[in-house]
C-alpha cells in the first residue's frame, strides 16, 4: 500500500490480553521451527517467539501483521497495570517493525527521539517483561544502555536525536566503519526544538554518511504539535494534490511492469523527486540538500519496508516521512483529545478509565486556577509554554483568554528570550515548564532575562524527585543552577494556599525574573505557621530550648516536621522555619540560626550547590558559626523508581534525617552541632530530657 493522506483507524482492542513472560535473552528453539501448528501447540504468541530482531526475519507479510496486532494487546494489557506512555508506543508499532527489519540493531544504531517511543523496541530486543515497568528495579520508561546493547540514547529531552546521529555517523566514517548505519527516529514535535536544526545543517554540510532521518509524524508530541513546521507538515499530511500525483504517477509506472516499478521508485527518492516537486513537499529540505522519502503510511509495514529500503540504497542522509496515528487501535486512547493516551496511570483496559481515582488537587490544578484569577486582574500577564499546556496547568488560561497564551512548541530557550522581549514591551511574562526542561534554557535566563533584569515569572513543576521517568524527568537541578543568576529570587511553595500565594507575589516583581517551583503529585492539606518574620518567613514550629533550626524547603515541609517530632521525642529542641522564597535567603533566615548550635536545611535539590549551600556562605558572611549541614539529593543521576524508593535510597526519609541529626548534636557524626566537640575531648553535651 503506497501512503495516504490520512491514517485510516486500525482495529480496535477493547479487552484486555495475557501474555506470558519472556523466559530470557537466549533462543533455545530457532525462530524458524516455531510456526504455525507446533507454534499454536505449544501455546505461544508470535510475539513470545520473538527474542532479537533477527526472529523477524523469518516472518511472512501476514505474521508480520498478526505479530503488530500482538504487540498492541501486549500494550494495553501491560501498560495499563502499571501506567507509562501507551498512546506514542501504540503509534510505532509498524514503523518499529519495519526498522528492525531493514536495519541491523545493534550495528547499525537506531537512535529514538524522544525514548518514551520505545516500548515496542525493548519487545522485539528481547525484553518481554513489562511487570515492572518503570518501577524500582523493573524495566526503565525509556532507553537504558544497562538494559540492552540495543539501546544508545536514555535522556528524555527532545530534539537531539539528529546531533547524536549526526556524531555517530561522523565517529562511523571516521573509524572506517562506512557500512554502518545511524537512524534517528525524531517525533515530528520533536522538529520544533531548535538543536533539531542546527544538527540538519550540519548533517547537510557532510552528506557523505549514511545516515536516516524517520520522521514519526502524528502531529502531536504531547498536545497537537505547533508552529509554522506544523502547519507545513499537516499540509503535507492532508494535501489532496499529493495524494493524486502520488497515486497517478505510480499507476503510470506500474504500468511499465517492474522496470517501471524501479523507475518509480528512483525518481520518488530524488533529492528533486517529481512529485514532491508538483506538491512543493520538496520546500522544507530541497535547500539542505536531502533526499527525501514520502509520505508513507506509518501503520503499513510493506510500504515502510520499503521506503527504509529505499533509504538503505543511498549512501547518503535520507528523510523518511512516516505519518502515523498515535493510540493506534485502542479506541479510548484514539477518543481522548487531550493527549491520545500519552501517559497514563493504570487504567481499566476495557473502557481506559484510571483505576484510581485522585483523592485530592493536583499542584498544576492550583496553579491553573490562581493563575487565570491573576490575568483577570492584570492584562499585562501572559502565559507561555513549551509544548506542555495542560501538564503544566496553562489550559484553563488559554481558555479564558487565547490571544494571551503562547505555545511555542519544544522550544525552551526560545520561550525564555521571547519572554524577555515581551517583558520589555510592557508584558509579564509567566513561563510555565517542567522543571527538568528549565535546563535547557539556563543560558537564556542567565543573559537574556537576568543580564537586562527582565520581569519574567518562571513556574517550574513537577520539581524534586520524580519517580517513575527517571534520571532525566527528575527536576532537582534547577535550585542549585538557577541561584547563581543575579538578582533571581526563587520561591517554594509547601501547600496549595503558599503556591497562590507566591504566584501573585512573583507577578508583582518587574525588576527581575522570579521562579515559583512545585513537586509533582497532590497537593497536601494547609500546613499554617505559628508565626511570620517581617520578611515572609513562616515559622511552622517553634521550640524553648534551641538546638536545631530546621530550614524546609517548598514541599519538604512535612518531612520537616515529622524530623521536628523525632528529636523532639529524644529530647532535642527543634524548630522550623519554611522562608517561602528561598533565594535570596531572607535575613530573618540568619538571624534566626544565630540563636541554635545546628541549622539543617532540607531541600528536594541536589545539595551541591543547593539551598543548604546558600544559607551556609550567609551565615559565614554575617559572622556566624552555627553549624550547618545540608540535607538534600546527591548529585548523581538517580534511576527510575517510586518517588518513596528513591527518597529512602538516598537517605531522605524522615527516620534518616533524625538518626543523622541527632548523631551530629551528639557529637558523633559530622559536622557537629554548635558546642560540640566530637574529636578534641571536649565536655559532651547533655541532651535535654523531653519535659
Amino acid at each position: 500500500m503506497g501512503p495516504e493522506a490520512r491514517v485510516a483507524p486500525g482495529p480496535v482492542v477493547t479487552a484486555p490480553f495475557g501474555h506470558a513472560k519472556a523466559t530470557g535473552a537466549s533462543r533455545p528453539v530457532p525462530m524458524r521451527r516455531l510456526v504455525g501448528q507446533e507454534r499454536k501447540a505449544a501455546g505461544m504468541t508470535l510475539l513470545e517467539t520473538i527474542r532479537g530482531p533477527r526472529d523477524l526475519d523469518a516472518l511472512s507479510k501476514e505474521q508480520l501483521d498478526v505479530l503488530a496486532g500482538e504487540v498492541r494487546d501486549f500494550l494495553v494489557a501491560n501498560v495499563a497495570k502499571t501506567g507509562g506512555h501507551l498512546g506514542p508506543n501504540l503509534g510505532v508499532v509498524e514503523l518499529t517493525i519495519a526498522l528492525h527489519r531493514v536495519f541491523d540493531s545493534p550495528r547499525d544504531a537506531i537512535v529514538f527521539d524522544t525514548g518514551h517511543q520505545s516500548y515496542v523496541h525493548k519487545l522485539l530486543t528481547g525484553r518481554q517483561d513489562f511487570s515492572d515497568l518503570r518501577m524500582t528495579d523493573g524495566l526503565a520508561g525509556y532507553p537504558q544502555r544497562a538494559e540492552s546493547e540495543h539501546d544508545i540514547v536514555e535522556s528524555s529531552h527532545a530534539s537531539s536525536s539528529l546531533s547524536w546521529a549526526d556524531g555517530i555517523s561522523r565517529a562511523f566514517s571516521m573509524t572506517g566503519q562506512r557500512d554502518r548505519y545511524v537512524i534517528a527516529v525524531v517525533g515530528d514535535g520533536a522538529l520544533t526544538g531548535g538543536m533539531t536544526w542546527e544538527a540538519l545543517n550540519n548533517i547537510s554540510d557532510d552528506n557523505d554518511r549514511r545516515l536516516i532521518i524517520v520522521v514519526n509524524d502524528n502531529g502531536r508530541s504531547y498536545a497537537p504539535t505547533i508552529g509554522g513546521m506544523a502547519r507545513f507538515l499537516n499540509g503535507v499530511r492532508t494535501r489532496r494534490g499529493y495524494k493524486h500525483l502520488y497515486l497517478s504517477s505510480r499507476a503510470v509506472f506500474n504500468r511499465l511492469g517492474a522496470p517501471g516499478r524501479a523507475m518509480y521508485r528512483g525518481i520518488r527518492g530524488g533529492v528533486h523527486g517529481f512529485l514532491s516537486r508538483f506538491s512543493n513537499n520538496e520546500a522544507l529540505y530541497s535547500n539542505l540538500d536531502i533526499k527525501y522519502i514520502g509520505p508513507v503510511h506509518g501503520h503499513d509495514i510493506a510500504a515502510l519496508t520499503q521506503a527504509l529500503e529505499q533509504a538503505k540504497s543511498y549512501d547518503a542522509p535520507v528523510i523518511v516521512h512516516a505519518i502515523t496515528e498515535k493510540g493506534r487501535g485502542y479506541e479510548p486512547a484514539r477518543l481522548d483529545d487531550a493527549d491520545q493516551f500519552h501517559s497514563v496511570s493504570p487504567i481499566d483496559p476495557e473502557t481506559g478509565k484510571p483505576i484510581h481515582k485522585a483523592s485530592g488537587i493536583s499542584w498544576p490544578a492550583v496553579f491553573a486556577d490562581e493563575i487565570v484569577a491573576l490575568a483577570e486582574k492584570d492584562p499585562t500577564i501572559v502565559g507561555i509554554t513549551a509544548a506542555m499546556l495542560r501538564p503544566v496547568g496553562l489550559h484553563l488560561f488559554a481558555e479564558r483568554f487565547p490571544e494571551r497564551v503562547i505555545d511555542v512548541g519544544i522550544a525552551e530557550q526560545h520561550a525564555a528570550t521571547s519572554a524577555a522581549g515581551m517583558a520589555f514591551g510592557g508584558m509579564h511574562p509567566v513561563v510555565a515548564l517542567y522543571a527538568t526542561f528549565m535546563n535547557r534554557a539556563f543560558d537564556q535566563v542567565l543573559m537574556d532575562v537576568g543580564l537586562h533584569k527582565a520581569g519574567v515569572t518562571f513556574v517550574l513543576s513537577s520539581a524534586g524527585v520524580t519517580g517513575p521517568d527517571g534520571p532525566s524527568h527528575h527536576g532537582i537541578w534547577d535550585l542549585a543552577t538557577l541561584q547563581v543568576v543575579p538578582g533571581i529570587r526563587i520561591a517554594a511553595p509547601r501547600d496549595g494556599d503558599r503556591l497562590r500565594e507566591e504566584l501573585e507575589e512573583a507577578v508583582a516583581v518587574k525588576d527581575g525574573p522570579t521562579v515559583v517551583r512545585y513537586p509533582k503529585g497532590l497537593v497536601p492539606a494547609p500546613i499554617e505557621a505559628v508565626r511570620r518574620t517581617t520578611d515572609g518567613v513562616d515559622v511552622l514550629r517553634e521550640d524553648p530550648s534551641r538546638d536545631v533550626l530546621i530550614v524546609s524547603v517548598g514541599g519538604m515541609a512535612t518531612t520537616a516536621l515529622d524530623v521536628a517530632e523525632r528529636l523532639n521525642a529524644q529530647g532535642i529542641g527543634c524548630s522550623v522555619v519554611d522562608p517561602r522564597w528561598v533565594v535570596p535567603v531572607p535575613r530573618s533566615v540568619v538571624e534566626l540560626a544565630a540563636r541554635y548550635r545546628l541549622l539543617v536545611c532540607v531541600e528536594d535539590g541536589v545539595r551541591v550547590g543547593g539551598v543548604g549551600t546558600r544559607i551556609r556562605q550567609d551565615l559565614r558572611e554575617s559572622g556566624v558559626d552555627t553549624a550547618v549541614t545540608e540535607m538534600g539529593l546527591p548529585d548523581e543521576f538517580l534511576a527510575h523508581g517510586a518517588r518513596a524508593d528513591i527518597m529512602e535510597r538516598t537517605g531522605m526519609t524522615p527516620q534518616h534525617i533524625a538518626s543523622d541529626v541527632m548523631g551530629m548534636v551528639l557529637g558523633s557524626k559530622l559536622p557537629y552541632a554548635r558546642g560540640v566537640s566530637g574529636d578534641t575531648g571536649a565536655q559532651p553535651i547533655v541532651v535535654r530530657a523531653k519535659e
